[in-house]
């Protein structure tokens, strides 16, 4: 019996170790758009950029969104914003009502760009209106997160990575 159980595994072993590399698709791979966007005037430290802005200050948010120049591509437009918490993500962007309209947009409308670039431009106090979450996020020491859904030219939309602002005293 130990014999065959011992065939069998070097059998499984082998045939295994012998398989051709394949493609394991998306979930496997990074999702790099082919036109990557940047948000020049931010930090990185980590995975997310961010602004770091009092909440005694004058309230004003701001992020300029950058495509390559060389790219080929212009910026039509920022067509939907998520904001909120750091649990903003990618899906927050497409969430759909009943009647099939996106549910969640901190925009009223898009905001045009600007050959390669568009800034969005937003306040605290703005932020805060949108929700008493929102609200309830405006204290020192957090943080508020900010996703962009932007058009180019051709049609296409990228959704680039979380912006963040870091709230201080």
């Amino acid at each position: 019996m130990k014999k065959i159980l011992l065939a069998l595994s070097l059998l499984v072993t082998f045939g295994l170790s012998s398989c051709e590399k394949e493609d394991f698709g998306t979930f496997n791979s990074d999702n790099r758009p082919e036109v990557p966007v940047t948000f020049p005037g931010t930090t990185t430290h980590g995975f997310n950029p961010y602004i770091t802005k009092s909440i005694s200050g004058d309230g004003v948010i701001e992020f300029t969104l950058s495509i390559p120049e060389n790219s080929g591509r212009t910026i039509r437009e920022i067509s939907r914003v998520a904001a909120g918490g750091t649990g903003v993500n990618a899906g927050s962007l497409n969430l759909l009502s009943p009647t099939g309209t996106p549910q969640v947009n901190y925009i009223a409308s898009p905001i045009a760009g600007n050959g390669t670039s568009v800034k969005f431009r937003t306040t605290l106090a703005e932020f805060s209106s949108k929700s008493t979450a929102n609200a309830d996020l405006v204290k020192a020491g957090n943080e508020i997160a900010f996703m962009f859904l932007v058009t180019l030219d051709n049609g296409n939309t990228i959704i680039p990575v979380q912006v963040r602002v870091r709230l201080t005293a």
